[in-house]
């Protein structure tokens, strides 16, 4: 059984850090991608980021580039989103899944079939 568990999620200022984490489990880890979605409340859930666990190529979307970065521990099957400079628009519930169809486009949620449940972040301004 596919496992995904997101943690690490809290309340910041705008400008700090947060660093989330993802345990898989279930699944062979280098067979696959895990990607970082995160939904606001009334909004459509968004690709953040996403690695392909098979060679770390790592994809970011426009909003977040240069601010997060997605890495991974094969050994202890763990992703990590590093985010930096938050604004008080990345606020949100984040949430990491694996699996499915990512490689067509890792930014739409119907393309992963594992879903984690999801972490809360707030940035106040």
């Amino acid at each position: 059984e596919v496992q995904l568990q997101a943690s690490g999620g809290g309340s910041v200022q705008a400008g700090g850090s947060l660093r989330l984490s993802c345990a898989a489990s279930g699944f062979t880890f280098r067979d696959s991608a895990i990607g970082w979605f995160r939904q606001a409340p009334g909004k459509e859930r968004e690709g953040v980021s996403c690695i392909d666990l098979s060679d770390e190529t790592t994809y970011y979307a426009g909003s977040v580039k240069g601010r997060f970065t997605i890495s991974s521990d094969n050994a202890r099957k763990m992703v990590y989103l590093q985010m930096d400079r938050l604004k008080p628009e990345d606020t949100a519930v984040y949430f990491c899944a694996a699996d499915g169809k990512w490689s067509v486009d890792y930014s739409v949620a119907s393309n992963y079939d594992n879903w984690g449940q999801g972490t809360q972040v707030t940035v106040s301004s």
